[in-house]
C-alpha cells in the first residue's frame, strides 16, 4: 500500500512537471507563438500547419526582372543597400533609375556570375547594356516616390527581403520553378540561331535549344519541350482547381507562359483546359470564379520588364489587385504572392546561398510581397524563401505531396501570415499618371 502511494505520488509530480514545462518553457506553444510574431524572424525552419481552411484561393503573380534594393532597397526596417561598392573598391550612392530604359540590361547566367565576382558583389555595372546615356543603370534604384503602390503594399501587408530566385540566370528557368520542382537544370532562355524570337516551349520551331547545365559534366543544349512532373499534375490528381492566365502568341509575355514547355501538358487537352488569357483573370476575379490556385502573367509592356515603364507595369498589378479586393467574398479567403522572376541585370547587395546544383542556385534576391488578410500588417520577413517556397505555400495550404527535394525542403510563407489576428480590410489603391 505505502509502494502504491508512492508510485501514485510519483506519477501526479510528473504530471505537474509536464504542465509546467509547456506552459513556460521557451519549446511550448504559446511562448513559440509569441516568437513568431516578432518583427525579424531570420532563416528559420518552421513546421507548416497551412490555413486551416482560411485561405482558399492562392494567386502567384510573376512580374520581370526586378532585384530587391533595385525596388525596396531604401525601405525602412529592411535589409536593403542605398550604396554599392565598383571594382574598384570605391563605395558610390546607388543611381536614380529612371521610369524606362533606354534598353534592357543582360541578365544571363554568365552576367550573374560576372556580377557576383566570387561574392564581391561589385561588377553589375559591367554588364552588358549597364550603361546607358553614361549612366549605370544596373547600380540603380526606386525610390518610393516612383513606385509608391507598390510600397504601399509593403508598408500595408508582408514583405520578405530575404527571397531569391532558384536559378542564376533569366526568366524562363525561373517561370519553370513556379511551377515544377525542378528545371532540368536549365539556366538560359530558349534560341534559334534563324528566328529572332521564338516560343520558349514545346511549340518552338526546329532548331531551338535551350541551356542546361548540370552540376557535374558538360554544359549541353536541348529542345524546351520536357515531361517532368509539375504543381499542375499534383493538383489534377489533388482535384485542386487551377488556371494558368497568359499572353498568347505573339505578345513577348507568351515567353513566361510556363506550361508551354510541359509536354504533357502544351501537347493535350489540359492546355486548352488549364491555360486561358491573361485578360480573363479580372473578369473571374469579379465573377467569383477563380480556381484555388491561379497563375498570372502579364504581356510585356506591363511586365516591370526594363525598358518598359514601372508605373504602367505597377498600375496594370493595381487593376488586377484592386478586382481581387473589390470582391470581399473572394478577398477574404485569399493569399497573394506577388512577386519578380529573376534579377534583370540590376544590384543587390547580399550575397546569394549556394545550395543544390551549386553552379546555378541560388540566383539574387527578389522582391516579394504576400497579400491577404491574413498578412502580418507592415511585417518584414527575414525567413530564407526562394522561386520554391512558392509551390511549397501551395503544397501546404492544400495538403498536397512535395514534387522534389527542393519544393518539400523550402520554408513555405508562414511566418508572413497570422491565421489567428483579425483579417485585414482590402487595399483599394487608384492608378496614377505616368511620366
Amino acid at each position: 500500500m505505502i509502494v502504491l502511494k508512492k508510485v501514485t505520488l510519483l506519477i501526479i509530480v510528473v504530471l505537474v512537471l509536464v504542465v509546467l514545462f509547456y506552459k513556460f518553457s521557451p519549446f511550448s506553444i504559446s511562448p513559440l507563438k509569441k516568437y513568431l510574431s516578432i518583427s525579424r524572424i531570420n532563416n528559420m525552419q518552421v513546421e507548416a500547419t497551412g490555413s486551416s481552411g482560411l485561405i482558399t484561393h492562392i494567386i502567384i503573380m510573376d512580374k520581370e526582372n526586378r532585384t530587391f534594393d533595385s525596388m525596396f532597397g531604401s525601405f525602412p526596417g529592411a535589409n536593403g543597400a542605398t550604396t554599392y561598392v565598383d571594382p574598384n573598391g570605391v563605395t558610390h550612392p546607388l543611381n536614380h533609375q529612371p521610369d524606362t530604359l533606354l534598353n534592357d540590361i543582360s541578365h544571363s547566367w554568365n552576367s550573374a556570375a560576372l556580377a557576383y565576382d566570387n561574392g564581391k558583389m561589385d561588377k553589375f555595372s559591367q554588364i552588358q547594356g549597364a550603361i546607358q546615356n553614361n549612366i549605370d543603370e544596373s547600380d540603380s534604384q526606386f525610390y518610393r516616390s516612383d513606385i509608391p503602390n507598390y510600397w504601399q503594399y509593403a508598408q500595408t501587408f508582408a514583405l520578405p527581403d530575404n527571397n531569391f530566385s532558384f536559378i542564376a540566370g533569366p526568366s524562363f528557368p525561373n517561370h519553370l520553378f513556379t511551377i515544377a520542382g525542378e528545371d532540368q537544370d536549365v539556366d538560359a532562355n530558349p534560341k534559334n540561331p534563324n528566328v529572332k524570337q521564338v516560343p520558349w516551349g514545346c511549340d518552338a520551331p526546329p532548331g531551338t535549344t535551350v541551356e542546361e547545365r548540370p552540376a557535374s559534366g558538360s554544359t549541353k543544349y536541348v529542345f524546351p519541350c520536357f515531361d517532368f512532373q509539375t504543381l499542375g499534375d499534383t493538383m489534377n490528381q489533388n482535384n485542386v482547381s487551377w488556371k494558368y492566365y497568359a499572353p498568347g502568341p505573339p505578345d513577348t509575355g507568351y515567353g513566361w507562359s510556363a506550361f508551354d514547355a510541359i509536354n504533357h501538358i502544351r501537347n493535350t487537352s489540359q492546355w486548352t483546359q488549364h491555360v486561358v488569357d491573361y485578360t480573363q483573370f479580372a473578369t473571374d476575379a469579379a465573377s467569383g470564379s477563380l480556381p484555388a490556385v491561379s497563375w498570372l502573367v502579364e504581356p510585356g509592356d506591363v511586365s516591370d520588364h526594363p525598358p518598359h515603364s514601372i508605373c504602367a507595369g505597377e498600375n496594370w498589378t493595381v487593376q488586377q489587385i484592386n478586382a481581387v479586393m473589390n470582391n470581399p467574398t473572394l478577398w477574404a479567403h485569399t493569399a497573394i504572392i506577388l512577386t519578380w522572376d529573376d534579377f534583370g541585370g540590376f544590384y543587390d547587395h547580399v550575397i546569394p546561398p549556394r545550395a543544390f546544383n551549386q553552379k546555378i542556385t541560388y540566383g539574387y534576391r527578389l522582391p516579394l510581397i504576400i497579400i491577404s488578410p491574413y498578412s502580418r500588417p507592415g511585417f518584414i520577413d527575414h525567413t530564407l524563401y526562394s522561386t520554391a517556397s512558392i509551390l511549397k505555400f501551395v503544397e501546404d495550404n492544400f495538403n498536397l505531396p512535395a514534387l522534389t527535394t527542393t519544393d518539400g525542403t523550402a520554408n513555405d510563407f508562414v511566418n508572413s501570415l497570422d491565421y489567428t489576428q483579425t483579417p485585414l480590410s482590402p487595399l483599394v489603391l487608384q492608378t496614377r499618371t505616368c511620366p
